[in-house]
């Protein structure tokens, strides 16, 4: 069993505790179809995960669409056939997981179709602002949203921050601790002046994560970073909103946005018996 299929399982058992006694009481017991639609325009994100909330309970599924869509208000993304109960015992876990999910992948792609309207190489990226237990749900929507889900967990690069950065002694000392990370293992830095962000290049930094600077402020430091090595990512984050991100669009090779998944809101999709 995948670390996903486990989780599902878990949200499920969540919601239904000892027994889901309305639908016992009120439910035939005979087989059932039903469909989802969403109820506002979005990128559809989570139906494979339905499918397997639906599954648990030995229910059929078929997707309209598949994850990544474009769907509009009234479209059929889902048709479901099985036990009865097991589709009502199911829809609320099934129809949260969706929810969720399409609102970050349809916010990543409003941000991103923004941001390319002034730079068409830019990256959208996630952070790790999530709901714990849902990360790698999240992660997978903001890249159906065709975004970049940025690291997952803190064992899969390296990360240097403010307080790193502080504990260590400062940018030098923290580079120069970087130097006995995993060999494959990419390396990235905050910094917030010029100066650090020469440093921290010059010293094999292959991320420079520019924080909380203005639009022009943070493209100053990227030519900084690019006159010592023009392949090093620019990443720019830090009090980036979707409204701002545009203004930012050409200051860096990436933005990143912990709104992406800490406030956002999500698309309502609903489930009807047939």
């Amino acid at each position: 069993m995948t670390y996903e299929e486990e989780m599902i399982a878990a949200f499920l058992a969540e919601d239904v505790g000892t027994g889901d006694i309305t639908t016992e009481l009120t439910v035939p017991d005979s087989v059932g179809r039903a469909v989802i639609r969403c109820e506002g325009d979005a990128i559809a994100a989570g139906l494979q995960y339905a499918g397997m909330v639906f599954g648990l309970m030995g229910v059929g599924s078929e997707q309209a669409v598949g994850d990544g869509s474009r769907v509009s208000e009234g479209q059929e993304v889902m048709r479901l056939e099985g036990p009865l109960r097991g589709i009502m015992t199911c829809e609320r876990t099934a129809l949260n997981i969706i929810m969720r999910m399409s609102g970050i992948a349809t916010a990543t792609a409003a941000v991103l179709e923004s941001c390319r309207e002034r730079n068409p190489d830019i990256c959208i990226a996630g952070t790790r602002k999530t709901t714990p237990g849902f990360r790698c749900f999240e992660k997978a929507a903001i890249s159906l949203g065709g975004g970049n889900p940025h690291r997952s967990a803190l064992d899969e690069m390296m990360l240097i921050k403010d307080n790193h950065i502080k504990a260590a002694g400062g940018v030098a000392d923290a580079m120069e601790a970087s130097l006995d990370a995993p060999y494959s293992m990419k390396v990235e830095i905050e910094v917030d002046t010029a100066e650090d962000a020469v440093t921290a290049a010059k010293m094999g930094a292959d991320i420079i994560m520019v924080d909380n600077r203005s639009p022009e402020e943070t493209a100053r430091i990227r030519d900084a970073i690019k006159a010592v090595n023009k392949n090093i990512i620019v990443e720019a984050s830090g009090g980036i909103t979707a409204e701002n991100a545009p203004d930012y669009a050409c200051s860096a090779d990436m933005i990143s946005l912990g709104s992406l998944t800490h406030s956002v809101k999500a698309i309502h999709f609903s489930l009807d018996i047939l």
